[in-house]
């Protein structure tokens, strides 16, 4: 398979986004759409990560103070490679708008592949949509581009 990554408008694509999320965050993980759907999405830089042949199948926002969140890949793509697309890019983003660092509210059991990365956790645990998170931080020159995979 072969994935692309593209930076897109909330308002041009919000019907791609909100599908992909909703199917992840909303059916899977039972978290409510007013929680999932914020006024950050107006605001944030979307990606939209696309299988050559089945289309839209992942998508990730970066905030202005560089926080990654809404990271969701739809089940049959939980791939290396399609975590990796879409994490570059959004860390490519992130780097071509002057951010020096970016970070992530990340759950408990992903921590150790974000550490692995270049991450360094930040606080204390807390709980964020009812799931325990770890804030985790990564310089961008620290950001290692390896090979990349989410449970979820």
């Amino acid at each position: 398979m072969f994935y692309r990554a593209d930076k897109v408008s909330w308002q041009l694509y919000k019907r791609e986004l909100q599908q992909i999320r909703e199917k992840v965050f909303v059916c899977e993980l039972h978290i409510p759409k007013s929680i999932e759907f914020d006024q950050l999405d107006l605001s944030a830089e979307h990606v939209l990560v696309r299988d050559e042949k089945e289309g839209p199948v992942a998508t990730g926002r970066l905030c202005r103070d560089g926080l990654i969140s809404r990271v969701a890949v739809l089940k049959p793509h939980r791939t290396r490679e399609t975590y990796d697309t879409l994490l570059n890019f959004l860390v490519y983003l992130a780097e071509q708008n002057g951010l020096k660092a970016v970070g992530i509210n990340c759950i408990l059991h992903e921590v150790e592949l974000f550490t692995a990365k270049g991450f360094e956790k930040q606080g204390c645990v807390f709980m964020e949509a009812g799931i325990p998170r770890q804030r985790l931080q990564c310089q961008i020159e620290r950001f290692c581009t390896e090979p990349f995979t989410l449970v979820h």
